[in-house]
């Protein structure tokens, strides 16, 4: 492949060299150049990529394209671009083939849902035929093949790779969470998404190595919508039309609200002993009625958004029912079996949207008390962690604080930053640094009809201290205290 091939749809300027040169390989990695590859400077948080061009060009790289002004090597071609991650996004579609032209592409954006979504719409689709993967938070899957995930969107070289294994592997439609760091960072471009989904909109992300603001991070979730063919929108979010704004694509809606194309009405939680559940209509573009097994309103809309998708693939209503019903994702609202009398789950909420969503969800199965079990990671913004201990304060009956993954801050430090938005609810609270020993008080100390949430980590199985992960895995910490 010639290097001006891969630089199809790129402005750049070629500084030195023939940009009509044979090239075997793109990186972006400066450990992975070598004979005749093309290397991508990208300027990270840690390191900049313009910093290894020597070392690049000694193991043979023969172009590198850059993004700032450098001391130009004696030899090889060197191209110049705006933005080297948007230039990595068009080289990696073109070097692989343009691969999303041969899938149908579904990205999902929002605060929270994106997930559950994602493995709804999959259970969906596969339910009725449709060879379908993923590339989300918790993992890549491509058929049989699972592979855990390292961020919520990979970085674009990732993608496109991922799109081409899908395509060989016989999949005819990927299901892909849009994270606002995606975009952010770039990793999304270089393709059209063929239907985009906005779930809703919170307070996160913002800070350090994150979104400089909330109007970044709002900015960057309604990129989604001039990227794709079709929009789905969730309309009851009070920035829907913020995230509509200067859109490119058709628009569709879903909600409670009568006012959107497809909505949910007659909603009924289901409670009953170890057992949370929701049934709901669907009406509007189409009509029938759901039951799922995963609790909470916030389901319906999930489930509604999923719905809501499906139906462009001409999913037949019984297979749609059918899929919903068996539907569990991973520390996503989790049921952890084994109890009776009373219920335990583990979720992911790890911001104050989230926890507040999920707590004010679980109220409404009335239990006899509300206990939320959670902590917080370091070196991630400290409001976040004033407003979660605050949130779990004024809806819990009973706040556990523990460790999350403290990374490179002591965990008592984050525990006291939880205890100082504790302090400002009503609620009762327990500090126990150690989670499994957090989570066996609580399981010790349960009472019939009591809802435990244990909050955070969701799918994750490690704890990370230290730049070390360390396995732990909140559901075999919920077994192991059931065991008598």
């Amino acid at each position: 492949m010639y290097l001006d091939e891969l630089l199809e749809g790129i402005d750049y300027t070629c500084l030195q060299g023939d940009e009509h040169t044979l090239v075997t390989d793109l990186v972006y990695d400066s450990r992975k150049a070598g004979k005749d590859s093309v290397f991508v400077c990208i300027i990270g948080t840690v390191s900049d990529g313009h910093d290894y061009i020597p070392q690049v060009i000694k193991k043979g790289a023969t172009a590198i394209i850059i993004e700032k002004d450098i001391e130009l090597p004696k030899d090889g071609t060197v191209i110049r671009v705006d933005n080297a991650r948007k230039a990595l996004a068009f080289m990696s579609a073109a070097y692989f083939g343009y691969p999303a032209s041969k899938l149908i592409t579904v990205g999902i954006t929002g605060t929270k849902g994106k997930t559950t979504t994602a493995y709804m719409v999959k259970s969906i689709l596969e339910n009725t035929g449709i060879k379908t993967g993923l590339i989300g938070t918790i993992e890549t899957v491509i058929g049989d093949e699972v592979i855990p995930a390292n961020n919520t969107t990979p970085e674009s070289y990732i993608i496109q790779e991922t799109f081409a294994k899908m395509v060989d592997a016989g999949i005819e439609c990927v299901v892909m969470e849009a994270s606002s760091q995606g975009f952010l960072l770039n990793r999304t471009d270089g393709f059209i998404f063929d239907y985009g989904i906005f779930t809703n909109m919170g307070y996160d992300h913002i800070g350090t190595n994150e979104h400089k603001d909330f109007d970044d991070y709002l900015r960057c979730k309604s990129m989604l919508f001039r990227q794709c063919k079709v929009g789905l929108i969730n309309i009851d979010d009070k920035y829907a039309k913020d995230i509509m704004k200067d859109h490119t694509c058709k628009i569709e809606t879903f909600g409670f609200s009568e006012n959107a194309d497809i909505y949910a009405t007659n909603v009924n939680l289901v409670h009953e002993p170890g057992y949370l559940g929701v049934s709901y209509q669907v009406r509007g573009l189409m009509n029938f009625d759901v039951d799922i097994d995963i609790p909470g309103k916030f389901n319906v809309l999930n489930s509604l958004c999923a719905i809501a998708i499906c139906r462009h693939f001409n999913v037949n209503e019984n297979d749609i029912i059918k899929a919903l019903q068996h539907i569990k994702v991973r520390g996503r609202v989790e049921l952890v079996p084994g109890t009776e009398n009373y219920s335990v789950m583990i979720d992911y909420a790890h911001n104050a949207m989230s926890l507040k969503s999920l707590l004010t969800t679980m109220r409404e199965y009335n239990p006899k008390r509300l206990i939320c079990v959670f902590g917080c990671g370091g070196n991630r913004s400290k409001d976040r962690r004033f407003l979660m201990g605050e949130i779990s304060s004024n809806m819990a009956d009973l706040t556990v604080v523990t460790s999350d993954n403290p990374r490179f801050e002591e965990p008592e430090d984050i525990i006291n930053d939880i205890i100082t938005g504790v302090k400002k609810g009503p609620g009762k609270y327990v500090k126990i640094t150690d989670r499994r020993e957090a989570i066996k008080y609580c399981i010790d100390n349960a009472k019939e009809g009591d809802v435990i949430i244990i909050a955070g980590k969701g799918h994750e199985d490690y704890q990370e201290i230290r730049g070390i992960k360390h396995h732990m895995d909140d559901r075999e910490l919920v077994l192991d205290a059931l065991r008598p």
